[in-house]
Protein backbone atom coordinates (compact mmCIF):
# COMPACT_ATOMS: atom_id res chain seq x y z
CA UNK A 1 0.00 0.00 0.00
CA UNK A 2 2.77 2.71 1.09
CA UNK A 3 4.64 1.61 -1.90
CA UNK A 4 1.28 2.21 -4.24
CA UNK A 5 0.67 5.98 -2.61
CA UNK A 6 4.33 6.37 -3.33
CA UNK A 7 4.12 5.85 -7.10
CA UNK A 8 5.39 8.31 -8.77
CA UNK A 9 6.84 10.64 -6.26
CA UNK A 10 10.32 11.19 -4.65
CA UNK A 11 10.78 10.34 -0.40
CA UNK A 12 13.82 12.14 1.38
CA UNK A 13 15.27 12.06 4.38
CA UNK A 14 18.06 14.59 5.72
CA UNK A 15 19.66 14.54 8.41
CA UNK A 16 22.37 12.75 10.89
CA UNK A 17 23.33 8.50 11.25
CA UNK A 18 19.81 8.26 13.26
CA UNK A 19 17.71 9.48 10.38
CA UNK A 20 19.29 7.14 7.92
CA UNK A 21 18.66 4.14 10.23
CA UNK A 22 14.87 5.16 10.20
CA UNK A 23 15.72 5.23 6.16
CA UNK A 24 16.95 1.71 6.23
CA UNK A 25 14.59 0.89 8.64
CA UNK A 26 11.66 1.63 6.12
CA UNK A 27 13.89 0.27 3.25
CA UNK A 28 13.79 -3.04 4.88
CA UNK A 29 9.75 -2.92 5.71
CA UNK A 30 9.42 -2.41 1.74
CA UNK A 31 12.15 -3.79 -0.39
CA UNK A 32 10.94 -6.97 -0.57
CA UNK A 33 7.36 -6.18 -1.80
CA UNK A 34 9.65 -5.59 -4.93
CA UNK A 35 10.83 -7.93 -7.48
CA UNK A 36 14.91 -7.87 -7.48
CA UNK A 37 14.66 -7.08 -10.98
CA UNK A 38 12.87 -3.96 -10.29
CA UNK A 39 15.04 -2.10 -7.60
CA UNK A 40 18.18 -0.90 -7.11
CA UNK A 41 20.41 0.90 -4.88
CA UNK A 42 23.19 3.38 -5.20
CA UNK A 43 25.32 6.17 -3.70
CA UNK A 44 26.86 8.93 -4.29
CA UNK A 45 29.06 11.09 -2.01
CA UNK A 46 26.17 12.13 0.49
CA UNK A 47 23.16 11.11 -1.59
CA UNK A 48 21.64 7.15 -0.98
CA UNK A 49 18.85 6.45 -3.65
CA UNK A 50 16.19 3.53 -3.52
CA UNK A 51 14.72 2.59 -6.92
CA UNK A 52 11.05 1.44 -6.63
CA UNK A 53 11.32 1.14 -10.64
CA UNK A 54 7.70 -0.57 -10.90
CA UNK A 55 6.21 3.00 -9.17
CA UNK A 56 8.46 5.13 -10.56
CA UNK A 57 9.12 5.91 -6.64
CA UNK A 58 12.78 6.68 -4.86
CA UNK A 59 13.21 6.64 -1.28
CA UNK A 60 16.29 8.77 -0.80
CA UNK A 61 18.56 9.85 1.97
CA UNK A 62 21.04 12.76 2.13
CA UNK A 63 23.86 12.74 4.89
CA UNK A 64 23.04 16.63 6.75
CA UNK A 65 23.74 16.07 10.49
CA UNK A 66 23.54 19.15 11.49
CA UNK A 67 21.10 20.11 8.01
CA UNK A 68 23.50 23.34 8.04
CA UNK A 69 26.49 23.11 6.05
CA UNK A 70 29.34 22.19 8.39
CA UNK A 71 32.86 20.58 8.45
CA UNK A 72 31.55 17.19 9.27
CA UNK A 73 29.09 16.94 6.13
CA UNK A 74 31.49 14.22 4.70
CA UNK A 75 29.23 11.11 4.79
CA UNK A 76 32.25 8.68 5.45
CA UNK A 77 34.99 10.80 7.25
CA UNK A 78 33.50 13.23 9.53
CA UNK A 79 34.20 13.06 12.80
CA UNK A 80 35.71 16.44 14.17
CA UNK A 81 36.54 17.69 17.74
CA UNK A 82 35.89 21.04 16.62
CA UNK A 83 32.48 21.68 14.56
CA UNK A 84 32.00 24.41 12.44
CA UNK A 85 28.77 25.39 10.74
CA UNK A 86 27.56 27.88 8.53
CA UNK A 87 24.70 29.82 9.62
CA UNK A 88 23.92 30.50 6.21
CA UNK A 89 23.08 30.26 3.45
CA UNK A 90 21.99 26.56 3.01
CA UNK A 91 22.22 26.30 -0.71
CA UNK A 92 25.13 23.46 -0.40
CA UNK A 93 22.27 21.04 1.01
CA UNK A 94 19.12 22.44 0.63
CA UNK A 95 19.74 22.34 -3.88
CA UNK A 96 19.13 18.42 -3.12
CA UNK A 97 15.91 18.92 -1.59
CA UNK A 98 14.56 20.36 -4.28
CA UNK A 99 11.65 18.69 -6.12
CA UNK A 100 11.34 16.10 -3.35
CA UNK A 101 7.37 15.31 -2.34
CA UNK A 102 8.22 14.17 1.00
CA UNK A 103 10.46 15.57 3.17
CA UNK A 104 11.47 13.42 6.64
CA UNK A 105 14.35 15.96 8.39
CA UNK A 106 16.01 15.32 12.14
CA UNK A 107 18.90 16.85 13.65
CA UNK A 108 19.85 17.26 17.37
CA UNK A 109 22.69 14.43 18.77
CA UNK A 110 25.43 16.62 16.77
CA UNK A 111 24.43 19.63 18.46
CA UNK A 112 24.83 17.91 22.41
CA UNK A 113 28.49 18.04 22.01
CA UNK A 114 28.77 20.56 23.86
CA UNK A 115 27.07 23.98 25.20
CA UNK A 116 28.59 26.18 22.48
CA UNK A 117 29.37 25.57 18.54
CA UNK A 118 31.11 27.50 16.33
CA UNK A 119 29.30 29.63 13.19
CA UNK A 120 31.12 31.07 10.44
CA UNK A 121 29.13 33.89 9.32
CA UNK A 122 28.88 34.90 5.64
CA UNK A 123 29.55 33.16 2.10
CA UNK A 124 33.45 32.51 2.34
CA UNK A 125 35.15 29.39 2.21
CA UNK A 126 38.01 30.35 4.17
CA UNK A 127 37.02 29.03 7.83
CA UNK A 128 39.99 30.69 9.62
CA UNK A 129 37.90 34.17 9.54
CA UNK A 130 34.68 35.73 10.96
CA UNK A 131 33.88 32.95 13.28
CA UNK A 132 32.01 33.18 16.23
CA UNK A 133 30.71 31.00 19.14
CA UNK A 134 27.16 30.50 19.88
CA UNK A 135 25.52 28.74 22.37
CA UNK A 136 24.29 25.13 20.97
CA UNK A 137 20.59 25.30 21.16
CA UNK A 138 20.47 29.36 20.12
CA UNK A 139 23.24 28.19 16.72
CA UNK A 140 20.33 24.96 16.61
CA UNK A 141 17.40 27.47 16.86
CA UNK A 142 18.68 29.49 14.33
CA UNK A 143 19.80 26.31 11.42
CA UNK A 144 15.60 25.44 12.38
CA UNK A 145 14.67 28.86 11.64
CA UNK A 146 16.76 28.46 7.64
CA UNK A 147 15.24 25.41 7.47
CA UNK A 148 11.77 26.65 7.73
CA UNK A 149 12.65 29.72 5.67
CA UNK A 150 13.42 27.08 2.77
CA UNK A 151 10.32 25.08 3.05
CA UNK A 152 8.09 28.08 2.95
CA UNK A 153 10.12 29.50 -0.38
CA UNK A 154 10.54 25.81 -1.61
CA UNK A 155 7.88 23.58 -0.65
CA UNK A 156 4.54 23.62 -2.14
CA UNK A 157 1.83 22.01 0.44
CA UNK A 158 -0.63 21.17 -2.51
CA UNK A 159 1.85 18.41 -3.47
CA UNK A 160 4.30 18.23 -0.84
CA UNK A 161 4.82 17.16 2.64
CA UNK A 162 7.66 17.96 5.05
CA UNK A 163 8.40 16.15 8.54
CA UNK A 164 10.44 16.50 11.73
CA UNK A 165 11.56 13.87 13.29
CA UNK A 166 12.33 14.82 17.39
CA UNK A 167 15.23 13.64 19.45
CA UNK A 168 16.72 10.23 19.40
CA UNK A 169 17.70 9.22 23.10
CA UNK A 170 20.93 7.49 24.24
CA UNK A 171 21.22 5.57 27.06
CA UNK A 172 25.08 5.90 28.06
CA UNK A 173 24.89 5.88 31.90
CA UNK A 174 22.60 3.28 33.81
CA UNK A 175 22.07 5.31 36.86
CA UNK A 176 19.69 7.23 35.26
CA UNK A 177 17.21 4.67 35.36
CA UNK A 178 18.38 3.70 38.89
CA UNK A 179 21.55 1.38 38.30
CA UNK A 180 24.39 2.40 40.04
CA UNK A 181 27.19 -0.09 38.19
CA UNK A 182 30.26 1.67 38.20
CA UNK A 183 30.66 2.17 34.28
CA UNK A 184 27.40 1.09 33.31
CA UNK A 185 24.96 1.74 30.57
CA UNK A 186 22.77 -0.02 27.80
CA UNK A 187 25.31 -2.73 27.36
CA UNK A 188 23.72 -6.10 28.46
CA UNK A 189 20.01 -4.65 29.03
CA UNK A 190 17.50 -6.91 27.50
CA UNK A 191 14.20 -5.56 29.01
CA UNK A 192 12.93 -2.04 28.39
CA UNK A 193 12.70 1.14 31.49
CA UNK A 194 9.20 0.21 32.96
CA UNK A 195 8.38 3.43 34.69
CA UNK A 196 6.29 5.80 32.57
CA UNK A 197 7.72 8.80 33.66
CA UNK A 198 11.15 7.88 32.65
CA UNK A 199 12.92 10.60 31.08
CA UNK A 200 17.04 10.39 30.35
CA UNK A 201 19.17 12.60 29.49
CA UNK A 202 17.72 13.74 26.30
CA UNK A 203 17.66 18.10 26.00
CA UNK A 204 14.01 18.99 26.69
CA UNK A 205 15.37 22.70 25.92
CA UNK A 206 16.45 21.56 22.21
CA UNK A 207 13.28 19.49 22.24
CA UNK A 208 11.86 23.16 23.04
CA UNK A 209 13.38 25.00 20.69
CA UNK A 210 12.14 22.37 17.62
CA UNK A 211 8.43 22.88 18.75
CA UNK A 212 8.62 26.84 18.61
CA UNK A 213 10.40 27.10 15.40
CA UNK A 214 8.71 24.74 13.74
CA UNK A 215 5.35 26.65 15.03
CA UNK A 216 6.25 29.69 12.83
CA UNK A 217 5.83 28.15 9.55
CA UNK A 218 3.87 29.44 7.16
CA UNK A 219 3.67 25.79 5.47
CA UNK A 220 2.62 22.25 7.39
CA UNK A 221 5.62 20.55 9.14
CA UNK A 222 4.15 17.05 10.83
CA UNK A 223 6.28 16.85 13.98
CA UNK A 224 7.05 13.14 14.42
CA UNK A 225 7.51 12.38 18.20
CA UNK A 226 9.53 9.45 18.89
CA UNK A 227 11.45 10.87 21.55
CA UNK A 228 9.65 9.79 25.04
CA UNK A 229 8.54 6.23 23.65
CA UNK A 230 12.35 5.84 22.50
CA UNK A 231 13.27 6.49 25.77
CA UNK A 232 12.17 3.25 27.48
CA UNK A 233 14.44 1.02 24.88
CA UNK A 234 17.71 0.96 26.81
CA UNK A 235 17.58 -2.51 25.43
CA UNK A 236 17.45 -1.47 21.83
CA UNK A 237 21.01 -0.36 20.93
CA UNK A 238 23.24 -1.76 18.78
CA UNK A 239 25.64 -2.46 21.51
CA UNK A 240 28.56 -4.31 20.69
CA UNK A 241 26.88 -5.77 17.78
CA UNK A 242 28.14 -3.01 15.08
CA UNK A 243 30.75 -2.90 12.49
CA UNK A 244 33.01 -1.43 14.25
CA UNK A 245 35.64 1.22 12.85
CA UNK A 246 38.16 0.16 14.73
CA UNK A 247 39.01 -3.48 16.02
CA UNK A 248 38.27 -3.29 19.85
CA UNK A 249 41.38 -3.84 21.96
CA UNK A 250 42.28 -6.04 24.42
CA UNK A 251 41.35 -3.57 27.07
CA UNK A 252 38.07 -3.32 25.48
CA UNK A 253 36.95 -6.47 25.08
CA UNK A 254 37.61 -7.18 28.72
CA UNK A 255 35.02 -4.62 29.40
CA UNK A 256 32.47 -4.47 26.04
CA UNK A 257 30.72 -1.45 28.26
CA UNK A 258 33.72 0.74 26.98
CA UNK A 259 32.69 0.04 23.32
CA UNK A 260 28.91 -0.54 23.45
CA UNK A 261 27.28 1.83 21.09
CA UNK A 262 23.97 3.02 22.77
CA UNK A 263 22.88 5.94 20.39
CA UNK A 264 22.14 3.53 17.83
CA UNK A 265 19.48 1.05 17.01
CA UNK A 266 18.99 -2.65 15.98
CA UNK A 267 17.22 -3.29 13.06
CA UNK A 268 14.62 -4.66 13.19
CA UNK A 269 13.69 -2.64 16.33
CA UNK A 270 12.70 1.01 17.35
CA UNK A 271 13.12 2.63 13.99
CA UNK A 272 10.38 0.27 12.84
CA UNK A 273 8.22 2.16 15.58
CA UNK A 274 9.13 5.15 14.14
CA UNK A 275 8.21 4.45 10.41
CA UNK A 276 4.76 2.92 11.40
CA UNK A 277 3.92 6.63 13.28
CA UNK A 278 5.49 8.42 10.19
CA UNK A 279 3.21 6.40 7.78
CA UNK A 280 0.50 7.23 9.77
CA UNK A 281 1.00 11.15 9.90
CA UNK A 282 1.67 10.82 6.12
CA UNK A 283 -1.38 8.69 4.33
CA UNK A 284 -3.94 9.28 7.15
CA UNK A 285 -3.56 12.67 8.68
CA UNK A 286 -6.32 14.43 10.20
CA UNK A 287 -6.23 17.65 8.50
CA UNK A 288 -6.96 16.22 4.66
CA UNK A 289 -2.80 16.72 3.90
CA UNK A 290 -2.32 13.62 2.47
CA UNK A 291 -0.78 13.48 -0.90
Amino acid sequence: MMLEMLRGKRMLFVGDSLNRGQYVSLLCLLHRAIPDGAKSFETVDSLSIFRAKNYDATIEFYWAPMLAESNSDDAVVHRVDDRVIRGAPMDKHSRFWQGAHILVFNSYLWWTAGDKIKILRGADNDLSKDIVEMKAAEAYRLVLYQVVRWLELNADPKNSRAFFVTASPTHTDSSAWGDETEGGNCYDQTTPIGDASYWGSTSREMLRVTEEVLATSRVPVGVVNITQLSEYRRDGHTQTYKKQWAEPTPEQRADPRSYADCTHWCLPGVADTWNELLYWKLFFPSNDQAL
